[in-house]
């Protein structure tokens, strides 16, 4: 990976935080907003849902630097049911095993999916960054080395 390459991934996963700590607090926010008219699980998921949709044009437009696309929109769900997976059985343990309080246990389950979210909405969100399309370059450099 060269220099350029892996400061524009280190400026990626800064931006990612951010717009993660703003998403989580935008969450957060309307979580707390929801938590007194339903049940806790409910809340969680429709401020989930909520937070997704904003999550997914910040990623596009200041993370990634990427056109928003209906295929993009379409397509970022599906990497948030890792997320969504995570989060709800990191929700789950931290209420009913550990006993936190279940306003502050989302917050915490939140944080703890922040690196399978990064890994996953790069991918969706900038086709062809996956683990072998990085090694490509490498694999070609590798081939024309050894004919050379």
């Amino acid at each position: 990976m060269n220099t350029h390459s892996r400061r524009e991934q280190l400026g990626q996963i800064f931006r990612f935080a951010l717009v993660g700590g703003v998403n989580t607090g935008t969450f957060f926010v309307i979580y707390l907003c929801l938590h007194p008219w339903m049940p806790y699980f409910a809340a969680y998921t429709l401020a989930f849902l909520l937070a997704m949709v904003g999550s997914f044009f910040m990623n596009t437009y200041f993370t990634y630097r990427t056109r928003p696309t209906w295929k993009k929109f379409l397509l970022f769900p599906l990497t948030n049911v890792t997320n969504y997976v995570i989060q709800s059985a990191g929700l789950y343990a931290l209420v009913t095993w550990v006993g936190m309080d279940t306003r502050i246990a989302p917050l915490v389950a939140a944080v703890l999916a922040i690196p399978f979210t990064f890994v996953l909405s790069r991918k969706i969100l900038i086709p062809g960054t996956g683990p072998d399309q990085a090694r490509e370059p490498e694999r070609a450099a590798a081939g024309s080395a050894s004919r050379g």
